[in-house]
């Protein structure tokens, strides 16, 4: 664990590239990311216009904004290859890959896209969300790739439907599912996302939902709607309370007073080291989302 901030991924937005509207208005977002789907959200007959609406969109939006995230079609399928070949020529940010189940699976499209003049930056994300992609998540995480896998997305209603599960409030039953990718993805290092929310009129409960996925170490949230952004970068972003906290840490550790100790007394309790860092990177991370809010 290092005080190094990682890159903000609180709030990734899908899009849906067959709809010109909805490509439209996402011009105007800045969640951290954007997902243009070229999968779910098309249907058969679709996808061709989508991914050319989709090329023409990209090869106007200017750099600096959102990472922009293409969801292709499965590689083994004719709109998946042209998807791919579509998201190098664009110069996307990242091609999120559906239904990934095996590290081979990731291999197989780290090496086509060195066929196609892909970009050394283009990442690659995976989505997990079958059970067999749970039980590989591990070997998923921990491919090794010539170009960064740069984060791990969770399907949460494939997931329900594959395995029957009906949820609660507080989704429980589908915890035993998401545990298996945190671990991996902490294990090594990638960013975990965790799944949309379904109901948009449920604000309440998308805020619960936000907050819990914080607590277990989700690195953000997919999301829906545009409306959905700023609660869930709420949610993910480092609080007044927490930052004053790490202030205060870092601040007793550079006391002269406290030099060479590994564990000091703060505020009625015990202060270690690896607090510190824990607080080193929340500070980073704190300056790191008011950078972005200084962006016009």
């Amino acid at each position: 664990m290092t005080g190094k901030p990682q890159p903000l991924l609180r709030s990734a937005l899908f899009v849906p590239a067959a709809n010109a509207r909805a490509l439209e208005k996402s011009a105007a977002l800045r969640p951290d990311a954007l997902i243009f789907d070229l999968e779910d959200s098309a249907a058969p007959g679709e996808k061709d216009e989508a991914r050319e609406r989709l090329r023409a969109h990209l090869g106007m939006q200017p750099a600096g904004g959102p990472l922009r995230v293409v969801r292709v079609n499965p590689l083994g399928t004719s709109a998946g290859t042209e998807d791919l070949l579509m998201a190098c020529a664009a110069r996307a940010d990242a091609v999120l890959l559906p239904k990934v189940e095996s590290k081979a699976a990731l291999c197989e499209v780290d090496e086509a896209l060195a066929h196609c003049d892909a970009p050394s930056g283009l990442a690659l994300w995976a989505m997990v969300e079958t059970p067999a992609g749970v039980l590989q998540a591990s070997a998923i995480a921990g491919a090794r790739l010539s170009r960064p896998l740069g984060a791990l997305v969770i399907g949460p209603n494939d997931l329900v439907l594959a395995a029957g599960l009906q949820l609660s409030p507080g989704r429980p039953e589908l915890m035993p599912w998401l545990g298996p990718v945190l671990v991996a993805g902490h294990a090594h290092g990638r960013p975990v996302l965790d799944g949309v929310f379904n109901d948009l009129t449920d604000e309440a409960g998308f805020a619960a939902e936000c907050a819990q996925a914080r607590r277990f170490g989700f690195a953000g949230k997919t999301l829906i709607h545009p409306a959905q952004i700023a609660p869930c970068e709420a949610a993910f972003g480092p609080t007044g309370e927490e930052i004053e906290e790490a202030e205060a840490i870092v601040a007793a550790f550079a006391d002269p007073a406290h030099a060479g100790r590994g564990v000091i007394r703060l505020h009625g309790r015990m202060v270690e080291r690896l607090h510190l860092i824990q607080a080193q990177a929340l500070l980073n991370r704190a300056a790191l989302v008011a950078s972005k809010g200084q962006v016009p």
